[in-house]
């Protein structure tokens, strides 16, 4: 039985060696420039915002579509967003334009490997080593794709030079460890996975191999070590707590097997394989209402899991629902009728029911099967439904099919695992996000205000998003549209969204060259473009209006926005570049990101001068100073919000984390309380936890 059909699932590797450069300046909008336009769809590729990204590279597309990059880099999106197809068919013509641009041959290969074209990906990859036979990901996707193919002189040749190269390359060793599993090499393969640990105990695969091995040799204390091991790296994974309670039940804790099926049921309520098996487990111990409970709701999500259908007959027996137990067992009858199992099961309800001729015509038909079966197999071979998400090559493939009652009923009854138990999403940032993690909650303050044309949602929330500047403004109905102020700044949207937004900047654009602009168009073409993450552009917008009226406040919290936007955007592409660089370099940056986040402070102290009961301006001003851990500057921000506003919820949610970064847990809970009674409902999540 397999932990794991694939370990090395595609859709877990990264493309790490893509790296997309920081947007340049770019002027006034005009005419497309399609490079210009190409910069901006990078940079807003970068930010992870795949479908505003492809937005920009379409236009590029329409303005030169003999370039090559827009298609590059609008395959990488549709690679994020798993539209293998599309990535193909985009480098594909990326490569008509540039032959040379080798990366598109990486990108390509890796598309192919996930729709399981892998000789043609390996073609790809063999084009690329051309030009650079020693590149690391060229030859580690190469050795992948070779194992899935079964060609393991190959990938074994492949990853030897690989290995050879990049002697501390731990996803190499885990792949290599992989390939000594699939032929049977076990020493190796276990030689190779503690070699990935050994070097990076941040990778979950290793973890997962070789609980597979111990798995298959019954280690059951070493592989639930190691299962204890990945669960850690990704906790959130329900299909891990699945398999790790099935070594937990081997292990005769049953406590802990339950406890764990519990729990992944809590983080994917409809996972099918932890729903049977605790109700295999609530059978042992003859809770036999909640485990047909969870049968039923097995069968409702897979009307054809005829072991969900059989063990639920067999409760029902118990309970003596005898007509139930033969609706069940007729279902698998009916698409199995050579299971002869069933029709002992058959002969009982019917005895139970007092009907002594069908009960023995069921059990004679049961026994002439199993006496054909044994005269002639192959002339009559008997039905043996499998569960595939469990069932490994012995239990498909047995001799012959000669299998005793017994060993076919134990594995028509066992408890499943779950072929694929990691399955995470295709990045190309490697490194985490500073995010604690819990399973419910991502435990962040709440995003800043930010200037837009979309209203922010109905929520429980109390704070009203006024303040007394932009009311004005909207009033005079300067522009056709409304500004709104917003907690944080959502997506364009849709395509037909995102498209209004470009058709709106551009026609702003025109009226800004024709000379005519007033400064409140200048503000609406700044606050369009910082919505279309364009923030270069934007703050030279915004800029303008706050040069041609230094006492616009909704100006001030625009802008603050916008370069508030763009110092984490530049911050995060130079983290990304640091590879390599001395720490002088490093340090640079580093005060580069302080320099541009005091200018923010600075927009919003200019707002605070204007209306010094801004309280939006306070909250923000928090937030930048939680961003950079100066913690006791942050609580002064949000108290000075909060003394403006005391029904401001978000405000006491920001500063209860803020008072937890200093270990005030007293302070904390009572302002998270506060926050959940004002409607930010992840504060009751936090308080849960707390307490614990």
């Amino acid at each position: 039985m397999k932990i794991l059909k694939s370990p090395f699932n595609l859709t877990y590797f990264k493309l790490a060696a893509l790296l997309l450069p920081a947007a340049c300046a770019i002027p006034a909008h005009g005419q497309v420039n399609a490079e210009q336009v190409l910069n901006i769809g990078r940079n807003v590729l970068s930010m992870e915002d795949y479908m505003l990204s492809i937005q920009y590279f379409n236009q590029a597309i329409k303005a030169k579509p003999y370039m090559a990059d827009p298609y590059f880099f609008r395959a990488i999106a549709k690679l994020n967003l798993e539209d293998y197809k599309g990535a193909e068919a985009d480098c594909s013509m990326a490569l008509e334009r540039n032959k040379f641009k080798t990366e598109a041959y990486k990108v390509r290969g890796f598309a192919r490997q996930n729709m399981g074209r892998d000789s043609l990906a390996i073609a790809d990859y063999d084009i690329g080593l051309q030009y650079n036979p020693l590149d690391k990901y060229f030859l580690f996707y190469k050795g992948v794709a070779q194992t899935e193919i079964k060609n393991f002189e190959g990938a074994d040749s492949t990853f030897n030079t690989l290995l050879r190269q990049y002697p501390n390359f731990e996803e190499g060793f885990a792949a290599r460890g992989r390939l000594n599993m699939e032929r049977g090499d076990t020493v190796g393969a276990l030689a190779d996975l503690d070699k990935a640990i050994s070097l990076s105990r941040s990778l979950i695969n290793p973890y997962l191999l070789r609980a597979q091995i111990e798995w298959n040799r019954r280690e059951w204390q070493k592989a639930g070590e190691d299962m204890d091991a990945a669960i850690r790296l990704h906790p959130e994974i329900a299909d891990l707590y699945v398999n790790r309670a099935f070594i937990r039940y081997n292990s005769d804790d049953f406590f802990g097997a339950m406890s764990d099926y519990n729990y992944s049921l809590e983080l994917e309520p409809k996972n099918t394989s932890a729903l049977f098996n605790r109700a295999l487990l609530r059978y042992e111990v003859n809770d036999l209402d909640r485990a047909v409970t969870d049968l039923s709701k097995v069968i409702e999500l897979e009307p054809q899991n005829f072991h969900a259908f059989y063990n639920r007959g067999l409760i029902y027996l118990e309970q003596n629902k005898n007509k139930e137990a033969l609706a069940d067992f007729g279902v698998i009858a009916s698409r199995y009728p050579r299971f002869y199992p069933v029709y002992y099961a058959m002969a009982e309800a019917h005895r139970n029911l007092g009907d002594m001729r069908t009960a023995m015509q069921m059990a004679y038909k049961a026994d002439d099967m199993v006496k054909q079966y044994v005269q002639n197999p192959t002339a009559h071979p008997l039905d043996r439904p499998t569960i595939a998400a469990a069932e490994t090559k012995d239990a498909h493939d047995s001799d012959n099919g000669d299998e005793s009652e017994m060993e076919v009923m134990a594995k028509f009854n066992r408890l499943v695992t779950v072929s694929e138990a990691v399955e995470t999403q295709l990045s190309y940032n490697e490194k985490i996000k500073g995010r604690v993690q819990d399973r419910n909650v991502q435990v962040e303050p709440e995003p800043m205000y930010a200037l837009t044309f979309t209203p922010a949602p109905i929520t429980l929330r109390s704070v009203s998003n006024y303040f007394r500047e932009l009311d004005d403004l909207n009033q005079h109905r300067f522009i056709s549209r409304q500004f709104y102020l917003t907690p944080g700044q959502p997506s364009p949207g849709d395509e037909q969204s995102t498209q209004t937004l470009f058709n709106y900047a551009d026609e702003l654009s025109r009226m800004v060259e024709s000379g005519k602009a007033r400064p409140v168009d200048r503000l609406a073409l700044g606050v369009t473009l910082t919505m279309l993450k364009n923030y270069e552009e934007a703050l030279q917008q915004i800029d303008k209006v706050v040069e041609i009226d230094p006492k616009f406040t909704v100006a001030y919290m625009a802008r603050g926005y916008a370069r508030f936007m763009k110092a984490i955007n530049d911050e995060r592409m130079a983290r990304e570049q640091q590879d390599g660089q001395n720490s002088a370099s490093q340090m640079m940056g580093r005060r580069a990101t302080s320099a541009a986040l005091q200018e923010v402070v600075a927009d919003y102290d200019r707002a605070l001068t204007l209306n010094p009961r801004l309280v939006f301006a306070w909250f923000n001003k928090g937030n930048i100073y939680y961003a950079v851990g100066d913690y006791t500057s942050a609580l002064q921000c949000y108290s000075e919000a909060l003394k403006i506003d005391p029904d401001f919820g978000q405000a006491f949610f920001n500063r209860g984390l803020t008072y937890l970064q200093i270990g005030n847990r007293s302070q904390a809970f009572s302002d998270l309380s506060k926050a959940g009674e004002l409607g930010v409902l992840p504060s009751y999540n936090i308080l849960k936890r707390m307490k614990q």
